[in-house]
């Protein structure tokens, strides 16, 4: 499942760097997650390292985009190729 960024965000930029897919970009009024490139850091970290640095706690996994974490894994490899 991917991630996605509540209107709680404070726009606060420590998410973004987090990301090892770059997932995260700047919207129009918040930062944004891609769900395509979103694995919650599957392949690379324990736990996603954006919900490690959110000071606000306004990330939490989307529910328009179910995913097992098998899926994620896929995803991963096919990002890292």
């Amino acid at each position: 499942m991917a991630l996605l960024i509540t209107d709680e965000c404070i726009n606060c930029d420590v998410c973004e760097p987090e990301c090892p897919n770059s997932a995260i970009y700047a919207g129009e009024i918040i930062y944004e997650i891609d769900p395509d490139k979103c694995t919650e850091c599957v392949g690379h970290f324990d736990e996603p390292q954006c919900v490690v640095v959110c000071p606000v706690d306004c990330i939490p996994k989307d529910p328009d985009h179910p995913e097992t974490e098998q899926q994620l894994l896929i995803k991963y490899q096919a990002l890292t190729k």
